[in-house]
């Protein structure tokens, strides 16, 4: 059989795919083993009516002898209510027919009326207020007019007749489950209501937890890119510079290759510092300094080309993501002037510490830009040219500015502003 056909025995509610558990509904998500089953109330309902009934004919209230007539009528209501949420107003016009039946020839009891409360119940609680009202109200009256107005005329026992306190009593209790059953509807809706909130709220926790992780893939993507570009660089300018003196100079090709060692240990070093993010808990903390402007001599040191660099302001501490993109944005500069200025050129870098933040210039000396190409012996630009691109989107993400192009007198300037204003200072009241 097909998991989309219908199984054509069981209650209402078995039907469904096969191999569907108990509760299923077309086109409604399962909610659990046995939600929404019947079979409680069917099975409850049934045995506090027969077995009520009975010990009611036993004490000889039952004006009738108690044969399979009496335990059919009884059960009738009850047998109604596997179809309760599906066709809720029948069933309740079922149920309370059959105990209006049974209420002609026995004494009042609530016990053989338990079937139809809980089909008003189910009226009620399906939010058809207006129908379990009159279906409540329809039900009353024709109790009360057959057993009390037609009763000489029908042949209801005088015992069987309802008193003043019993209908009393019976007006409050249809009353009574109408409210229950509105309450509980209230109370579902109350329910579903709190788990969709409680559900959007773990949605937003995790678009929340996957924006943030994909924010930190991009900054160490950024990281990467910093690193690589710079020591790749200047591992290729130096490695191009010896192959090109090693016949002719050998002296000098020892030391483009002292250069690349020196570049490719600080390599080394930056990606495992930059891939911290990722070690264990037991493993060791990282011993690389922390990269900022207070390693700009280490940088421009071993930048492979003449760097002259001035610092302006009162010099401060920066917060750690400001320091860090301000060392990475004289980086990638030198590194473009290292990849696209004239051989040799001279590059100059200026940090002016100020109250609202820091200023970074990066310049060469006005050397033409080379028309052709990059340094003898080296390699052309792999990333064309994304470098000045992942400069301003860092500088921005901070909230700050970068400019980048070249000189009147020729050459090219990287210029970056980082905000990081002072922390005001509270006034001491005297």
């Amino acid at each position: 059989m097909a998991e989309t056909d219908r199984r054509p025995w069981g209650p209402p509610w078995a039907n469904g795919p096969a191999g569907s558990a108990p509760g299923y509904r077309p086109g409604r998500p399962w909610r659990g083993p046995h939600a929404g089953w019947p079979g409680a109330a069917v099975v409850a309902t049934l045995l506090i009516q027969v077995l009520a009934g009975r010990s009611q004919a036993a004490d000889g209230l039952v004006y009738r002898p108690f044969d399979l007539l009496t335990v059919a009528i009884l059960t009738i209501g009850p047998l109604a209510l596997w179809w309760r949420r599906r066709y809720p107003v029948a069933v309740l016009a079922v149920a309370t027919a059959a105990s209006i039946g049974f209420a002609t020839f026995a004494a009042p009891r609530w016990t053989f009326a338990a079937a139809a409360a809980v089909a008003l119940f189910q009226v009620a609680r399906a939010g058809r207020r207006r129908a379990a009202v009159v279906a409540a109200s329809a039900g009353y009256v024709a109790y009360l007019v057959i057993c009390l107005v037609l009763g000489d005329r029908l042949g209801v026992p005088d015992g069987a007749q309802p008193d003043l306190r019993t209908a009393i009593l019976l007006a409050a209790g249809l009353g009574l489950t109408i409210i229950l059953g509105g309450a509980a509807k209230v109370r579902a809706e109350h329910m579903a209501e709190m788990i969709k909130v409680r559900a959007e709220r773990v949605r937003a926790r995790e678009e929340q937890e996957r924006r943030q992780a994909s924010e930190e893939r991009l900054r160490i993507a950024r990281e990467l890119h910093d690193v690589l570009g710079h020591h790749l660089s200047l591992i290729n300018v130096q490695a191009g510079v010896g192959l090109h003196l090693m016949d002719n100079h050998p002296e000098q090709a020892r030391e483009a290759l002292t250069a690349i060692k020196t570049a490719s240990a600080e390599a080394l070093r930056e990606v495992r510092a930059v891939l911290g993010v990722f070690r264990t808990e037991e493993e060791a903390a990282p011993r690389q300094p922390v990269l900022g402007l207070d390693r700009l001599d280490d940088l421009t040191a071993d930048a492979g080309l003449p760097v002259t660099t001035t610092i302006t302001g009162e010099r401060r501490a920066l917060p750690a993501e400001v320091d860090r993109a301000a060392y990475r944005i004289v980086q990638e500069a030198l590194t473009n002037v290292r990849k696209h200025a004239a051989p040799e050129s001279p590059a100059e870098v200026i940090i002016e510490y100020a109250t609202s933040g820091v200023s970074v210039r990066v310049r060469n000396d006005g050397a033409p830009l080379r028309p052709h190409g990059p340094a003898p012996g080296v390699e052309a630009d792999p990333d064309g040219g994304s470098g000045i691109a992942g400069m301003r989107a860092r500088a921005e993400s901070l909230g700050g500015t970068l400019e980048a192009g070249p000189l009147p007198g020729g050459g090219f300037q990287v210029a970056a502003f980082l905000p990081a204003p002072l922390p005001q200072k509270v006034e001491e009241n005297a």
